[in-house]
């Protein structure tokens, strides 16, 4: 699928974005009330490398469990690594969702530190992360196996969540759509309309990870309204209108309230926050618009 990148003006500066592909089932119209209540939140907790021990693992999960009786509403999800999977989710006593962290997009064979999907399943997860930054950048994944990640994930009928989203550079130069367009269209080929609503997107800007750094709430809307968009001329209004699409970099109990309220932002993938089980847990329990 080709893009057309085509310039225009936002503010005093130049920007480049993408231009959806056309689409005979897409319609202009934008989500009723009805529709975008109709998307249950989604919190998920990135736990990356940590903690050092399943004993600390156990225990955190369980603090995110009892956080979860308050939440109302909201799907919460771990994901944890590997090793803690099953102690994670014995802990969490059917409260937390869990997910894995990464994938490998064979199902078996001779692929030393490989984790199949079908083993993801096996042990219960629910979510798989795809395309995230530190995959990405650190472990070099290009757009062609998060791909095959993502569509093996959805083979086992577990829902992959799609990380995409651009560097500092990237957006110091305006192309901050246009990287998210491109990777889309690149990491959902062969994704059919009724498959896309089993996929959630995960908007995390690249320059916000782990930084303390977070896109103001305006800006984040901003970029879950194009990319909303450019799946309904990707796919139909109506498919985008039922994505949950996340927002992540940086999020904070500080900053969690403003980011909910916005109209397209259904949801969090946190990072470091979700390793202190306060935090996590009033991010869970974020104070609704």
């Amino acid at each position: 699928m080709k893009l057309a990148l085509y310039a225009c003006c936002v503010g005093p500066a130049l920007a480049f974005v993408a231009r959806p592909p056309a689409s005979s089932t897409s319609t202009g119209a934008r989500a009723t009330s009805t529709q975008l209540d109709a998307r249950k939140p989604l919190i998920a907790g990135n736990w990356k490398e940590n903690p050092c021990t399943v004993q600390e693992a156990e225990a955190l999960a369980s603090e995110v469990a009892e956080a979860t009786k308050q939440a109302g509403d909201v799907g919460v999800v771990v994901i944890p690594p590997y090793p803690f999977l099953v102690p994670v989710q014995n802990a969490a006593s059917g409260a937390l969702m869990i997910g894995g962290q990464n994938c490998y997009f064979e199902e078996k064979g001779a692929y030393t530190g490989a984790v199949s999907t079908a083993m993801l399943s096996s042990v219960g997860c629910t979510y798989v992360l795809c395309g995230h930054s530190e995959r990405r950048t650190v472990f070099r994944n290009d757009d062609n196996a998060i791909n095959r990640k993502l569509r093996a994930v959805l083979d086992h009928n577990m829902m992959p969540i799609l990380c995409i989203g651009e560097s500092k550079e990237e957006y110091d130069a305006g192309l901050n759509k246009a990287v998210c367009a491109i990777q889309l269209s690149k990491d959902l080929k062969g994704v059919t309309g009724e498959e896309m609503k089993r996929i959630v997107v995960a908007y995390e800007p690249v320059w916000a990870i782990g930084t303390g750094l977070t896109a103001t709430p305006e800006i984040a809307q901003s970029v879950h309204d194009y990319i909303r968009g450019y799946l309904a001329k990707m796919y139909s209004r109506e498919v985008a209108d039922e994505v949950i699409i996340q927002y992540g970099g940086s999020v904070t109990p500080d900053s969690v309230d403003a980011l909910m309220a916005m109209p397209d932002i259904d949801g969090a993938l946190v990072g470091g926050a979700s390793l202190d089980g306060a935090k996590f847990g009033r991010i869970i329990n974020y104070k609704k618009a």
